[in-house]
């Protein structure tokens, strides 16, 4: 049985999809105003392995995942410029080009991450009809109110707004986070619609019954889970920072408009920590964050000759609902590892050809699937595969196997073609050291180095890397 940890109920629960072996997964989807950073990207890398996780599972997944390019402001407290409009006014182009170019630019990352495509990728600016809807489905049963900025969600008539949290107590007030707009009768108030400044011309905006303007963050999902999954759908996932604001704000919506919860397992995945210095040399962790400067982008890693799946194999090795410690250190350990793998299977592929194992995979196979099916424990299954190919048990087939979880692209591993050049080396250093004549061994070992290769010496002769 597969089990899930649902914020909603604070456990792990069985997970049971609403119509037979067909789920319904939405996933917040990032907003296209810059480079999507590794800590990102951690929570999309979640999402896979989840997806990953429920088709070995053999249900037939929908996946649809939201582009957000009009609505986030920069504060979430319905305050501040749009995201999208702000970074155009600084790169100078209009907000659907930005919104465009960084759309196909998280589009590349999670490919280099081998993160599988949604089924659908919904823009909100495709959505606003069915967010206008919405909110006028909200106002009609009362839930709606309007002041001079905007129309407002009226939380106070939610009496459990916040359960997902894990709060019974309506003690939130404002802060950092969330400020008193002026005229909105509760602190945590969302905007449903915002009117366009005056005398401010918004490249994004739209007629609506209110008047012209843009709708706010927390509606666009609602609206598109359910025209694309219906209420409930099955899985709701994102980032650990979306319980407060946004997910709490979706499911206020739904039960407002619909009297249903609108997802009925809510996943999320922890913050990636990056490790720094401060002045005096010491040690701390920081959250990743564009507000903080302290991003690092796929391209970072590409530009440092680092392949992206090292930052997969990284994640692998916590689980999702834990934080994840970033260093430049042990993303280089990672990579090794990762060669490592490469290396491994590259040999018992060879292996396989020649004499095909009679290994009796079934056990094994039973193992690995109690560890995923425990709330996605990825590192007790990465920990699993590691052990069989050091005792010799792993066969090629049974790699492929468990890599449909890890995504590391086992399947496209070749041996690599040793030019006759450096075989040639290789034999004249050989005939070298069993002359004893370790001076010129060691300068043609220097040679082959130069050029790109590795030899490693074992009892069966030298190896070519």
């Amino acid at each position: 049985m597969l089990r899930l940890y649902n914020t909603l109920g604070r456990k792990k629960q069985n997970f049971k999809p609403l119509k037979n072996k067909k789920v319904g997964l939405y996933t917040c989807g990032p907003t296209v105003y810059w480079y999507a950073h590794i800590g990102n990207l951690r929570t999309y890398i979640f999402n896979d392995i989840l997806k990953r996780v429920l088709e070995y599972n053999k249900y037939k997944v929908k996946h649809i995942m939201n582009i957000t390019d009009v609505g986030h402001l920069t504060s979430d407290a319905d305050v501040g410029e749009d995201k999208i409009e702000l970074r155009a006014k600084k790169e100078k182009k209009t907000a659907w080009q930005i919104a465009e170019f960084y759309t196909k630019a998280f589009q590349r990352d999670i490919k280099a991450l081998n993160i599988k495509s949604p089924d659908k990728w919904i823009k909100a600016t495709n959505t606003i009809k069915e967010q206008i809807d919405l909110i006028k489905l909200l106002e009609k049963k009362g839930y709606t109110y309007q002041i001079e900025d905007g129309v407002y969600f009226n939380t106070l008539k939610i009496k459990d707004y916040g359960k997902l949290t894990g709060s019974k107590k309506r003690n939130l007030k404002p802060g950092a986070r969330i400020k008193m707009v002026k005229g909105k009768k509760n602190p945590t108030d969302f905007a449903l619609w915002k009117f366009a400044p005056k005398g401010v011309q918004r490249q994004m905006e739209w007629k609506s019954p209110w008047g012209k303007g843009f709708p706010g963050w927390h509606t666009e999902c609602v609206a598109i889970g359910i025209k694309h999954l219906g209420i409930p759908f099955d899985i709701h996932t994102g980032a650990i920072d979306l319980i407060p604001t946004h997910h709490t704000n979706e499911i206020a919506q739904a039960e407002a408009g619909y009297n249903k919860d609108l997802a009925k397992f809510w996943l999320h995945a922890e913050y990636l920590i990056l490790k720094q210095r401060n002045p005096k040399g010491q040690a701390y962790g920081a959250r990743m964050a564009k507000s903080k400067g302290n991003i690092i982008t796929i391209n970072s890693l590409i530009k440092k000759q680092i392949n992206p799946l090292a930052f997969r194999y990284l994640c692998l090795q916590t689980n999702y609902r834990s934080k994840l410690t970033f260093s430049w250190k042990s993303l280089k350990s990672a990579e090794n590892a990762l060669e490592n793998l490469y290396e491994k299977s590259s040999k018992i592929l060879d292996a396989h050809r020649q004499t095909p194992p009679q290994l009796k995979t079934q056990s094994y196979k039973k193992e690995f699937l109690s560890y995923i099916n425990d709330d996605l424990n990825i590192p007790k299954a990465l920990a699993l595969m590691w052990k069989l190919i050091k005792t010799n048990r792993a066969s090629y087939d049974l790699l492929l196997e468990f890599d449909k979880i890890f995504g590391l692209n086992l399947n496209k591993i070749k041996k690599p073609k040793i030019p006759e050049k450096i075989k040639k080396l290789s034999q004249q250093r050989e005939k070298y050291r069993k002359e004893k004549n370790f001076k010129k061994s060691d300068q043609i070992r220097r040679e082959i180095e130069k050029q790109g290769y590795t030899i490693e010496d074992t009892p069966q002769g030298p190896t070519i890397k």
